[in-house]
């Protein structure tokens, strides 16, 4: 049992390490992040909803027959949080939309990571064997996720310094802090409840990628969005792929 946690914890502070390499490259590249927000904004589009559609939604329902209701809840609550920002926390229009887009996405990011740390603690209380291999994939997701973040908080309004702390906050310490908080309960968070997690984070996730990330880049029109939104389809795939 105390293998079972210390592989655990290990592997989810890995993955919280390479989302940070993330964060810390882009951060270092800031002039090019930048210029290069939206095709960055259509990879993470692809990586986004097409990892929900092909993986997180069909695993969720297969363990919670209920699991479409709570990807509706989570699509629909995310878009009610983001209504209430921008109706009661900011006060000009530009600012509303600017801000909601970087508050907002890293919600969803942060929830879906903490989500990502209950998945770490299931996995290894199987087996070692099937912990390494069902987290293998996961960690391919991070190293991205962490440069989404970041430059969706900058793209937000925020500095670099506070986007560089709520970044690591929202897409990197979540993972460690999920796999620490569910690992005590681990006798309680069955494969419905787990489902119905994975669905909420589903929806969250598809409503980042649908209503935030894809129309804000086609507004821009650069000249190679498809195939960067492409590019995130493709990786998303390779994710899947790896998790089989």
């Amino acid at each position: 049992m105390e293998t079972t946690f210390w592989s655990a914890l290990a592997t989810s502070f890995s993955a919280a390490i390479v989302t940070s390499i993330g964060i810390y490259t882009i951060r270092n590249f800031a002039g090019w992040g930048q210029r290069n927000t939206s095709y960055f904004m259509c990879f993470a589009a692809g990586i986004l909803i097409s990892a929900s559609f092909l993986h997180i939604i069909p695993k969720s329902i297969s363990m919670n027959p209920g699991a479409p209701i709570y990807l509706l809840v989570g699509f629909f609550g995310l878009h009610l949080f983001n209504r209430f920002i921008t109706a009661f926390v900011c006060q000009k229009e530009t600012e509303k939309v600017q801000y909601s887009i970087g508050l907002v996405s890293m919600i969803g990011i942060g929830f879906h990571s903490f989500i990502d740390g209950f998945v770490y603690s299931i996995a290894f209380t199987v087996s070692i064997f099937t912990g390494f291999i069902a987290t293998a994939g996961m960690v391919l997701h991070e190293f991205p996720e962490g440069i989404i973040t970041y430059l969706l908080l900058i793209k937000g309004g925020l500095k670099e310094r506070n986007a560089l702390i709520f970044s690591f906050l929202a897409a990197a310490l979540t993972t460690p802090m999920g796999m620490l908080i569910s690992y005590p309960m681990i006798s309680i968070i069955d494969k419905s409840m787990l489902g119905a997690l994975l669905s909420l984070s589903a929806g969250a996730l598809v409503y980042v990628g649908a209503t935030h990330l894809l129309p804000k880049a086609e507004q821009e029109q650069k000249k190679y969005s498809l195939v960067a939104l492409g590019g995130g389809v493709l990786v998303a795939i390779i994710i899947v792929l790896s998790k089989a």
